[in-house]
């Protein structure tokens, strides 16, 4: 493809269906072709790292990780902006940018990345999103502009994630995420996911209440720094998470209302 040599890539988020797709992508295209990518957003929780050595030692293949240097605090800092479930800089920062260098280093050296991820058939926005920013982020070479060519083999595929799950676990032997076993969707940021919504937030604290007041916290420092900025909103309004962590502990009507169940992870969370 455009006379360079093609690398295969699994964004690799740390999850199941990343994992399984790295898989697939190994039995498609061999090891010598193919890696595993990790953007470290240095929030992560530290048994991520254990799955992860684990799922590529069982698929035959090295983990290329990358990071910006800077915690998602540092950005909203740097760049005035504290990130919530509409925009989040941590995302594009730490993770999209970190690998749109990475894709311009393989072209400069003289691969062709592709890459896979592990987004499933009920995901549709999720996937038009990133091949919209993979399909319009387009890399200059000897004077043309050239797409990066993303795939989604679990898209089309009838295969649920309780099925990969068991793949993980009982095929390969290898234990879930703590993430997962916490209960959460996604295994990203160690629980502190801006992009989570009242839902996330709501069993972060209750599984897991001295993250939550971390991330509290840092919303009370950035508010200090920026003035009435919110991660969550309510009615379109901001709303903290310190007013948040009040009404779960009355239990009352209003928090319950407040639960969504459609939370959304960053662009850049691969599953």
């Amino acid at each position: 493809m455009y006379g360079r040599e093609p690398i295969y890539i699994a964004m690799f988020s740390g999850g199941a269906a990343s994992a399984y797709v790295a898989y697939l992508m190994v039995q498609k295209h061999g090891e010598e072709t193919s890696q595993l990518f990790f953007t470290d957003t240095l929030w992560e929780h530290k048994d991520n790292k254990r799955f992860m050595v684990e799922v590529a030692e069982k698929i035959g293949i090295d983990i290329k990780t990358v990071r910006d240097g800077r915690t998602p605090e540092e950005v909203f800092e740097e760049t005035r902006f504290l990130g919530n479930s509409r925009l989040a800089k941590c995302s594009s920062d730490l993770k999209v940018t970190q690998t749109m260098i990475y894709l311009e280093e393989l072209r400069d050296d003289g691969y062709e990345p592709i890459l896979y991820f592990g987004i499933g058939k009920h995901e549709k926005r999720r996937r038009e999103g990133i091949e919209a920013l993979y399909n319009h982020y387009l890399l200059p070479r000897n004077g043309e502009e050239q797409p990066v060519k993303t795939v989604f083999p679990l898209y089309e595929s009838n295969i649920s994630d309780d099925e990969i799950k068991k793949i993980i676990t009982v095929d390969w032997d290898i234990q879930l995420p703590e993430m997962y076993h916490l209960g959460f969707s996604h295994a990203n940021c160690g629980g502190r996911c801006v992009r989570g919504g009242f839902n996330h937030y709501k069993h972060l604290y209750e599984t897991w209440p001295s993250v939550y007041i971390e991330q509290e916290e840092m919303e009370n420092r950035l508010r200090e720094q920026l003035g009435h900025v919110t991660i969550l909103k309510r009615n379109g309004k901001p709303f903290t998470l310190q007013d948040y962590r009040k009404e779960l502990d009355k239990d009352s009507d209003i928090a319950k209302k407040l639960v969504e169940e459609n939370d959304v992870p960053c662009v850049c969370h691969y599953s």
